[in-house]
């Protein structure tokens, strides 16, 4: 909403939850856990309300308009994480040799991968799990950064430069992401 040259968004904080925000440092806890993000930024008003987050802006640059839906986004995302959690789904596809994954301790391991004898390797960021199951994989924490990353690590690992995807098709890619914030 826009008013004679300011800008302020709000988000609704739903029950269960609650928000602090201290020198430039938000904390969001509710039933799945606690995240806590940096947002200092010089002319960007961040206010805790009853019952809602205000991000403001007085006097705006398109920079500055560009950081309060940045800055919404991210509050949204903390919000959705520590009430719902973050699953990103991944599918290990193999046409002719079976390629075994496994989670050892802080990464996942990928085994004859395209015949390959070393195994490949991929880290799991802090705050995800994985789990291997057949051919699926779940990632699933509560911040979205943390899942993105690791499902985006497990899916590199088995990538090959200079291969056509539409013939070679070995490899682990993410199918589907249950990331989406209801307004």
């Amino acid at each position: 909403m826009t008013i004679a040259g300011k800008i302020e968004s709000t988000i609704a904080i739903p029950g269960g939850v609650s928000v602090t925000y201290d020198a430039g440092i938000m904390k969001v806890k509710g039933p799945k856990g606690e995240l806590s993000r940096n947002f200092a930024h010089p002319g960007i008003d961040i206010a805790v309300g009853e019952g809602q987050v205000s991000v403001s802006c007085e006097y705006p640059r398109i920079k500055d308009k560009a950081m309060v839906g940045t800055y919404v986004a991210h509050v949204k995302n903390m919000i959705h994480g520590v009430t719902e959690g973050f699953t990103y789904h991944l599918k290990i596809v193999f046409n002719h040799f079976p390629m075994k994954v496994a989670v050892k301790g802080d990464r996942v391991e990928i085994n004859n991968y395209m015949g390959g004898h070393a195994p490949r390797y991929a880290n799991i960021v802090k705050g995800c799990t994985v789990k291997v199951s057949g051919q699926d994989v779940t990632v699933e924490g509560i911040d979205i950064e943390a899942c993105g990353q690791t499902a985006a690590n497990i899916e590199r690992a088995t990538s090959r430069v200079g291969f056509d995807k539409r013939t070679f098709q070995d490899g682990i890619y993410i199918v589907q992401k249950s990331h989406k914030v209801k307004e």
